[in-house]
């Protein structure tokens, strides 16, 4: 059989403009030969579609969208991805794939296992399917899966689910099985599913096809990388990554190609240009805004802004203080040369010298401290929320995890934005990242990426003044953040313990920072957001 794979980038909610992008991809497909065309999962509403599946109207809404696709297909058949009514006890909803033949009723498959970890909510919506049963056309049976339904538990975080729909469906008689996904990015993990994938083929000698979305939605992103295998486990084709794509593959081929995957930069840098571009043209905004400080920081997340939106789109404001170094305002300059984008030029020391001027009395008698630090980057937000109120700039904050992890980061500060780009991207893979982006010609400045780091609030500051070296750091958080171990696991692995209980003691403590950041895109394999959840008001220390 030949199988038409629609990699394509759905909206969430944009149950017309998804319409007419799968049916757009089926007129292409269907004429160069493709016997059933697929999607990914949830193609018509978009993933994850989250509460607006209870809107009155929503589902009604899919549903018509369902029919009306029924109606214009042709002689070859398509699988798309959709919200169902549940008819039964339960959730309300099925997440589900429709198989619509011309003359012939439409024929349903309900989603089996029902991610509930990490990012995913689904048991909040969906009840699981009663059963599953292979479907006929064209003389072969064909199994259907949705995303989870074929994860092994050796690729899950632990078992989670008492039946395997992929072999119910191969003992029911299946040929092939196809599954249809919205498999959220984070680093390395196409490899992944590619190396489950050919597992399961060669497990149960059928060939497996495996067709996933692209696109960022809010904070996830999803990188395409759809593949086909065939029954030996041979990877017989393999999608672009972060873009659409259409390919028509034969189940029988045998025809071997070699898996590709990026180094880790280069995942990186295509994941946050998909994620930053995505989110800004589905919020309807048309150009960004950020802060230029001179640091690695700003100067990355300016790139891959050029890189998503066109250096013609992208605004830096340079906000230099008196406790801004020379050196930092002309690589700021320099940066901008290089991009090609336009530099306004705001200088705050005035301004921040009438606003200490306010507490002159209340304060009388205090040293100065982090209060006014603070007073700093605030003055900065204002000045970018003011340029993004005028020209209707989104603007973009340029922290990263591991200073977010800490709280070396100013609420209503530098904090302060519509969308940040790199906070789930640690200090250490920042240069990594910046180093990889110089590799044809010097983009971001030599010097920004070999000075010490600084927030340059008050004289002669640096990171390190504060932070452990954010080689140790980095490893300490990743530990804690996204292994979950417990500070006195960490300290048995060698690091110091008064290193680990203070990094312990700031990450809980600036759970109350992250709460209020700005929505932040997810590339690790667990981010603040969505796939972290904790309570401010707790009193837990192991």
């Amino acid at each position: 059989m030949k199988v038409g794979f629609a990699q394509l980038n759905p909206t969430v909610g944009d149950l017309r403009g998804n319409f007419e992008k799968i049916f757009q991809s089926y007129e292409r497909l269907a004429p160069a030969g493709a016997e059933l065309i697929v999607t990914p999962e949830l193609a018509i509403t978009g993933y994850p579609p989250q509460d607006l599946v209870f809107k009155s109207r929503f589902v009604p809404e899919t549903l018509e969208i369902l029919e009306e696709l029924h109606r214009r297909v042709g002689k070859a058949a398509l699988l798309v991805g959709f919200v169902d009514r549940n008819e039964g006890r339960g959730r309300p909803f099925h997440n589900a794939a429709a198989l619509l033949v011309r003359g012939e009723p439409i024929r349903k498959a309900h989603k089996s296992l029902l991610p509930t970890y990490d990012v995913f909510d689904e048991d909040r919506y969906f009840q699981p399917a009663a059963r599953v049963q292979p479907f006929d056309l064209n003389g072969k049976k064909i199994g259907v899966t949705i995303c989870e339904d074929i994860w092994t538990e050796h690729y899950l975080p632990r078992p989670l689910y008492d039946c395997e729909p992929t072999r119910s469906l191969i003992e029911q008689g299946a040929d092939i099985i196809l599954n249809l996904s919205a498999s959220p990015f984070t680093l390395h993990k196409p490899a992944i599913r590619y190396e489950m994938v050919a597992t399961l083929a060669r497990t149960y000698q059928r060939p497996i096809f495996y067709c996933n979305a692209v696109g960022g939605n809010d904070q996830l992103i999803f990188d395409g990388n759809s593949i086909a295998v065939n029954s030996s486990g041979g990877l017989i084709a393999q999608l672009p990554a972060f873009r659409e794509h259409e390919q028509i593959v034969d189940t029988e081929s045998t025809a071997a190609v070699e898996f590709r995957e990026e180094s880790t930069p280069e995942q990186l840098f295509a994941a946050l240009s998909l994620g930053l571009r995505d989110y800004l043209r589905k919020c309807n905004f048309k150009s960004a805004v950020l802060g230029l400080s001179g640091g690695v920081d700003s100067a990355v997340v300016a790139v891959i802004a050029v890189e998503a939106l066109g250096a013609e789109n992208v605004v830096g404001v340079s906000m230099p203080s008196q406790y801004s170094s020379r050196g930092s305002i002309n690589d700021a300059k320099k940066l901008v040369e290089n991009l090609g984008i336009k530099l306004l030029h705001v200088p705050i020391a005035e301004t921040f010298a009438v606003f200490k001027g306010q507490f002159k009395e209340i304060f009388s008698g205090l040293p100065e401290s982090e209060t006014e630090e603070n007073m700093q980057p605030r003055l900065r937000a204002m000045t970018l929320m003011a340029l993004s109120n005028k020209f209707g700039h989104l603007v973009l904050s340029t922290g990263n995890k591991s200073e977010l992890s800490v709280g070396y980061c100013t609420i209503y500060g530098d904090m302060a934005g519509g969308l940040a780009v790199i906070s789930d991207v640690p200090k250490t893979m920042i240069y990594e990242l910046a180093r990889w982006i110089n590799r044809p010609r010097e983009i971001i400045p030599r010097s920004t990426i070999e000075k010490p780091p600084s927030a340059e609030l008050k004289p002669n500051q640096k990171d390190q003044d504060t932070l452990p070296p954010y080689e140790k750091l980095d490893e300490i958080l990743r530990l804690y953040v996204e292994d979950n171990l417990s500070a006195r696991d960490i300290i048995g692995r060698g690091f110091d313990e008064n290193t680990v209980r203070w990094v312990q003691r700031r990450v809980d403590l600036n759970e109350y920072k992250r709460e209020q950041a700005a929505p932040g895109l997810k590339v690790t394999s667990r981010a603040f957001g969505l796939g972290r959840r904790m309570p401010i008001a707790q009193k837990y220390v192991d």
